[in-house]
């Protein structure tokens, strides 16, 4: 068994590992690059496969940086049945039409301003496209071993993280690996936690947050007195909300901050973003993988009015403080929410929340890291609105969680490839596994393919 690092090494997008068992192929995740022009462009270059020769993909989760690239992977060939569980399949019917939507919008948009080099500016993929590949969609029950082609089975188990989010264990050829998905935290507010790892020759990990150690606060108390601050000013508070996960996280905080009188009963609460909408639906149908009650969910689903036309949002636009705006995307660089900065950031009454991890080169890092203004549109928008990052309202297990997930495996395995992190979470990730379990472990390079040894069997007298 071979595997090649094509996304997610290096960075916190683009995941995608190829594996390869003689002459069969699998990819595992198949997401798009995200923020730093250098890693957007890689969306656009040639692929070192031909997707045509690819036999299937196996999907962790949702999050459009691990499932984002299928509807362009099928355009271009690929013919194969795209293996994952029922709530990913789910979250994909809704995520992927929205992203080539979004990318038809936003090419519209540019060549009516003028302000794309390119002439004309296109999209990485369309709405069809999207539409195009959910039609491959194969879905798998957790814990049930799924033969991929003769000689490579795979095995999801629940990671936590959003609905439907898995570890997949893929094994063939004598070998062995578990690739962690996106890991969730074991006392999540909504979610249940990961399940233990099953045993595997070799360990592909997320690094997220590997070198950082999240607060015992969930970031309910931190948004509440964001809010509150907003609301005494007769500020907007702007939060921009990944659709799957956080807006729902968000939801059930406010639905908690309101309830416990932190904040006003009747401060009107907009979640601006017809995608998070039915994500949040999806909350009903698969109860199993979270530990609210109907009553809890229900209170969720009903936090916020929905807004749902384009002319609705811009007519959020036109109201007036204090209130709670909730749109995608989660790093500003798309969607709903950069109309809204546009609009309010100038305005120091109001309030900018980025709740969740910001990757380098996106308008949410910009904004976290203290930027004077942020090109949106054609336009350098000044930032004047307060700015709070809610990083501890994370859906990612930290490197200590990430530590004590991996040590329940039931013995080590022979190397550790740690992924899916910026260097210094993902360098800080690896010392950790060679210093405190002793475990082998290393940082795999973009495009690095690595022959993996079968165990041996021992000898007979």
């Amino acid at each position: 068994m071979k595997l090649t690092f094509l996304g997610g090494a290096g960075t916190v997008t683009g995941s995608r590992t190829l594996v390869e068992n003689g002459r069969r192929a699998v990819l595992v995740d198949c997401g798009l690059f995200q923020g730093f022009k250098v890693l957007r462009e890689r969306n656009r270059a040639p692929l070192p496969f031909t997707p045509a020769d690819l036999d299937a993909v196996v999907l962790t989760h949702a999050h459009l940086d691990h499932s984002g690239y299928l509807p362009l992977l099928v355009r271009n060939g690929f013919r194969g049945p795209i293996h994952c569980t029922s709530g990913t399949a789910d979250l994909c019917n809704i995520l992927l039409p929205d992203s080539g939507a979004i990318q038809e919008e936003d090419a519209k948009r540019a060549n009516r301003r003028g302000y794309s080099r390119h002439n004309p500016a296109e999209p990485l993929y369309t709405r069809n496209d999207a539409d195009a590949c959910l039609g491959q969609f194969v879905t798998h029950d957790f814990g049930t071993a799924v033969r991929l082609f003769q000689g490579m089975d795979v095995t999801f188990t629940p990671a936590g993280h959003i609905l439907g989010a898995s570890s997949a264990l893929i094994a063939g050829g004598g070998t062995s690996v578990l690739f962690s998905g996106d890991l969730g935290r074991p006392r999540d507010d909504i979610l249940k936690p990961p399940a233990p790892p099953p045993q595997a020759d070799y360990l592909v990990i997320e690094s997220t947050y590997g070198d950082r150690t999240h607060p015992p606060d969930t970031g309910i108390e931190q948004l509440g007195q964001a809010i509150a601050r907003a609301t005494a000013r007769g500020g907007i508070v702007m939060i921009a909300s990944f659709a799957v996960g956080r807006a729902q996280s968000l939801l059930y905080a406010i639905h908690c901050l309101k309830r416990d009188g932190r904040i006003p009963a009747s401060l009107p609460v907009f979640l601006n973003s017809p995608m998070a909408r039915d994500v949040t639906r999806l909350y009903h149908q698969h109860r199993s993988e979270h530990r609210l009650t109907k009553a809890e969910s229900e209170a969720m689903c009903s936090a916020a009015t929905i807004i749902n036309t384009l002319d609705e949002s811009k007519a959020l636009n036109r109201r007036n403080g204090p209130m709670v705006v909730i749109a995608g995307s989660g790093m500003a660089t798309g969607g709903r929410i950069i109309h809204h900065i546009h609009e309010w950031a100038d305005d120091p009454r109001n309030t900018i929340v980025l709740a969740g991890f910001q990757a380098g080169g996106t308008r949410g890092a910009l904004i976290r890291d203290g930027a004077k203004s942020v090109r949106m549109f054609g336009d350098d928008v000044p930032i004047k609105a307060e700015v709070v990052n809610l990083d501890t309202l994370s859906a990612h297990a930290d490197g200590n969680e990430l530590l004590a997930w991996a040590k329940r495996s039931p013995k080590p395995p022979r190397e550790v490839f740690v992924n899916h992190g910026e260097p210094a979470a993902a360098d800080t990730l690896r010392a950790r596994f060679k210093r405190e379990l002793g475990w082998n472990a290393r940082v795999p390079d973009h495009l690095q393919s690595i022959d993996l040894t079968p165990p041996k069997s021992p000898r007979r007298r």
